[in-house]
C-alpha cells in the first residue's frame, strides 16, 4: 500500500496546499471539484457534476469605535457591508432581546443568548426552535447592525474562538463578532455611540456536486459520500479533504466491480460546512422517492487524524448487518467501533431510514472539533496517510461483499 500512501499525501497536499481555498463559491472551490472529477473520469467511472447557485462572499476586514475608543472586530462570514453609527444597545438574555427596543441601534448579543452558533434561518437539517425565535426577533426588531462576543461552541461551530454567532446568507442584517473577553469592556460603554464598518460584498456564484457510477441503475444502491467544501480561514485537510480522497481511493480500488454487483455511487458533495448547504439539498431532491432502494448508505468525514484510531458507527442497521460490518472490519486493526454521532451527511440518511455508515477519526468530536476543525489548524501534517489507505481499503471489501 505504499503506493496508495504516496498517493494521499499527494492529493492532500493538492486539495488544502496547492489549492488555497475550497470554500463554496470560490475559484478554489471549483478547482478543487474539477480535480477530483476528473480523477474519477480517469478510473473508468460515469461522472455527473450537477451545479448550484451559490454565493461568493469576500471582505476586507471591519472597524468598531466608541467614544473614539476602537475595538478588535471581525466582519460575520456573508454579512453585507456595512458604514453608519448609532446608540449601542447591549443584549443578554432572549427574555432582553423582546422587552427592548433595538430599531435603528447597534446591538451587541453577550452572555446568554451568545452561547451558541444561530443555525441559519432556512437551515432545514437542524434547526431548534429557540434559534428560530432569536432570528425572528433580530429581524422584526430592525437593528442598523449587530455585533456578537462569542467564546466556543465546538458541536456546532468547531474550533474556532471567537465563533461568530450567525453564518448565515440570508440573514440581511449587517453582522460582527468579537471574543467574549473583548466584548465585556463594552457592556459598560451602553447607550453611547457605536461607529460601525464593515467591508464586505455577496457574489453570485456557481458550484456543483460531483456523482461517479458504476453498475446497473435498476440494482439496489450502495451510496458513500463525503463532502468537498471547507470553511475559511483552513486547509481542510481532515475535514474533509481526507473524507474525499478516500472516495478517489475507493474508486480505484472498485474500478473493476463487476457490473452484475449492485450499483455503486460516489458521491462528493459540496455545502456541508456552508450555510445553505445546496450541494446536500441537490442531492436530496434527486433522492426523493429513491430512498427505499439505498441498500447502504457510507459516510467518510474527519478520517485520518495521527492519534487514536478510526472510527465507524452504524444506524438503522439489523443485528445480522452489524455482525457482518464487525467480521469485515475486524481484519483492519486500525478500525474500531465507535459512537453514534449525527453532525454531518449521513444524518439525511437516517432522517430517511436508510441503513447507514459513518466513518471519522476516534477523536474527531472529543478533541478535533474542540481545537481543529475549521481553523488553521486542520493542516495535512495532522495526516497519518495510511489510516487513509486502510480505510478505504476496508471499505471496498465491505462493499465488495455487501
Amino acid at each position: 500500500m505504499k503506493n496508495f500512501n504516496e498517493k494521499v499525501q499527494n492529493y492532500l497536499n493538492h486539495l488544502c496546499l496547492t489549492i488555497p481555498t475550497r470554500l463554496v463559491g470560490t475559484d478554489g472551490n471549483r478547482a478543487a471539484t474539477q480535480f477530483v472529477a476528473d480523477k474519477f473520469r480517469a478510473l473508468g467511472w460515469e461522472v455527473e457534476t450537477p451545479e448550484f447557485d451559490c454565493m461568493n462572499w469576500t471582505n476586507d476586514g471591519a472597524d468598531l469605535k466608541v467614544t473614539e475608543r476602537s475595538f478588535p472586530i471581525n466582519p460575520g462570514p456573508y454579512s453585507r457591508g456595512f458604514a453608519g453609527a448609532g446608540e449601542l444597545v447591549i443584549i443578554r438574555t432572549v427574555a432582553d432581546l423582546k422587552n427592548t427596543d433595538i430599531r435603528d441601534k447597534i446591538v451587541l448579543l453577550i452572555g446568554e443568548i451568545a452561547r451558541e452558533q444561530l443555525m441559519p434561518k432556512n437551515f432545514v437539517f437542524y434547526n431548534p426552535e429557540h434559534h428560530r425565535d432569536i432570528i425572528r426577533l433580530l429581524e422584526a426588531g430592525a437593528p442598523q447592525a449587530i455585533m456578537s462576543a462569542t467564546g466556543r461552541d465546538p458541536q456546532l461551530a468547531g474550533g474556532v474562538y471567537p465563533f461568530p454567532l450567525l453564518e448565515d446568507g440570508d440573514f440581511d442584517i449587517p453582522y460582527v463578532f468579537m471574543k467574549d473577553v473583548e466584548g465585556e469592556p463594552l457592556t459598560a460603554l451602553a447607550g453611547q455611540t457605536a461607529e460601525l464598518t464593515i467591508r464586505a460584498t455577496r457574489n453570485q456564484a456557481r458550484g456543483c456536486n460531483i456523482n461517479a457510477f458504476k453498475g446497473d441503475p435498476a440494482k439496489p444502491r450502495i451510496a458513500v459520500t463525503a463532502h468537498i467544501d471547507a470553511k475559511m480561514g483552513t486547509p481542510g485537510a481532515i475535514d474533509n479533504a481526507t473524507g474525499v480522497i478516500t472516495l478517489i481511493l475507493l474508486a480505484e480500488l472498485l474500478k473493476d466491480y463487476p457490473d452484475d454487483g449492485k450499483r455503486i455511487e460516489l458521491t462528493v458533495l459540496n455545502g456541508e460546512d456552508y450555510y445553505a448547504a445546496p450541494g446536500e439539498m441537490l442531492y436530496f431532491a434527486a433522492n426523493e422517492g429513491r430512498w427505499s432502494n439505498i441498500h447502504r448508505a457510507i459516510n467518510i468525514d474527519g478520517v485520518g487524524y495521527f492519534q487514536g484510531e478510526t472510527s465507524y458507527s452504524t444506524y438503522n442497521l439489523s443485528d445480522s448487518q452489524n455482525e457482518f460490518v464487525n467480521e469485515c472490519f475486524a481484519k483492519f486493526p486500525g478500525l474500531k467501533r465507535g459512537a453514534e454521532w449525527y453532525q454531518s451527511d449521513h444524518g439525511m440518511f437516517i432522517q430517511q431510514g436508510c441503513p447507514t455508515m459513518a466513518i471519522t477519526s476516534g477523536i474527531f468530536l472529543t478533541d478535533l472539533t474542540v481545537y481543529v476543525t475549521h481553523t488553521p489548524k486542520d493542516h495535512p501534517r495532522i495526516v497519518d496517510v495510511s489510516k487513509v489507505t486502510e480505510t478505504a481499503t476496508a471499505l471496498a471489501e465491505l462493499i465488495t461483499r455487501l
